[in-house]
């Protein structure tokens, strides 16, 4: 496999206050267990907790990369060439097309959490999705990556 030009990784990680949550929930689950005792009291806050974080973790562990000739975000593996222009979105931009600008054909990788966002055309004729929508931390950098990966196509 070959590697592109620019090779970009970034990992839509959840927010710090998404593992708070995840210790509330676990305490939530202790004062539900508390009229059982002491033990169970304990097993509720370590169990409860533990699976709100893994929850939290698998939501978070969605990746975006630009490798190899081709974008990959998720589950998707779209080829550099099948791409069209990338339009960099501040957050305005992101919540109108996440919005009343969106097309259900579209492909959307959304993290809420995530202000910014890229958008980037699909030209290939064959494929009835008119644009991916990525939630991203850095869409300059990402719209960079694509650029560089697509000459390097």
């Amino acid at each position: 496999m070959q590697l592109s030009a620019a090779p970009y990784e970034e990992r839509l990680t959840a927010p710090r206050s998404w593992w708070l949550i995840s210790f509330l929930a676990g305490v939530s689950m202790a004062l539900i267990l508390l009229p059982f005792g002491t033990l169970p009291m304990l097993g509720g806050l370590a169990g409860g907790t533990a699976v709100a974080a893994v929850v939290a973790s698998s939501y978070g562990s969605v990746r975006i990369r630009v490798v190899g000739g081709s974008l990959i975000a998720g589950e998707a593996r779209i080829p550099v060439t099948a791409l069209g222009e990338a339009e960099v979105l501040d957050a305005e931009e992101a919540r109108a097309w996440r919005t009343y600008k969106a097309d259900p054909r579209s492909f959307m990788l959304l993290r809420a959490y995530i202000p910014g966002a890229l958008r980037v055309e699909i030209t290939d004729p064959e494929d009835p999705t008119p644009y991916v929508f990525l939630s991203t931390r850095e869409p300059e950098r990402l719209a960079e990556a694509l650029r560089a990966a697509k000459a390097a196509a």
